[in-house]
């Protein structure tokens, strides 16, 4: 079993109050969150300068990972703008608009290579499947998706590369690589597929 080692870093901090973000979301006018990203995209949009790229990724690679807000993917794995395709989720699983996103980056834009990134205190370690049954008691419909929760974060890696390596969308499945993120460290730990 061979084992590889990514440092990656995190900049996350938590709001001391969640709420308050949401309302001043930090502009001087107390407008929300949104308001505060329209505005750091306008200061953005006044020094963009067209890259004069296509949508290929450069590196030819896909990267599926949770959507937690500590994940900074880009920095973490040394990437630059136009690298890779970056597929976030709940918890990083590879479900079927997953597969949908893979396909279209291998088929129609040419990558060949999959990294899959779960991490250390993922949510979804916390949830049941008694999620989906407690929204349909709330609003009064059952979501069609699944919850996709799960206990040990190594194994939902492997089933995860096994999803994509058993995919018959997928043209390319022999480079199929899953890692866990660890939050404390910013360490990225090998999974063998095995």
């Amino acid at each position: 079993m061979t084992t590889t080692v990514i440092v990656m870093t995190t900049s996350a901090s938590l709001p001391t109050d969640p709420e308050d973000a949401i309302r001043t979301g930090g502009t001087r006018d107390g407008g929300t969150v949104t308001d505060r990203l329209v505005e750091a995209n306008e200061r953005y949009a006044a020094e963009f300068t067209d890259p004069g790229m296509d949508a290929r990724p450069v590196l030819g690679v896909a990267v599926v990972a949770c959507m937690d807000a500590r994940l900074d993917l880009h920095d973490a794995l040394g990437l630059e703008l136009g690298d890779c395709h970056t597929i976030r989720n709940a918890g990083g699983v590879v479900t079927d608009d997953v597969i949908r996103s893979l396909t279209i980056s291998q088929r129609a834009l040419g990558t060949r290579s999959v990294v899959l990134i779960h991490h250390t205190g993922c949510g979804l370690e916390s949830l049941t499947e008694e999620f989906r049954q407690d929204l349909e008691n709330e609003v009064g419909q059952r979501p069609t998706w699944a919850v996709e929760s799960f206990r040990d974060v190594d194994q939902d890696v492997r089933q995860s590369m096994q999803r994509v390596r058993t995919s018959p969308f997928l043209l390319h499945t022999d480079d199929v690589r899953g890692f866990v993120f660890d939050v404390k460290t910013g360490l990225l730990r090998e999974i063998d597929p095995a």
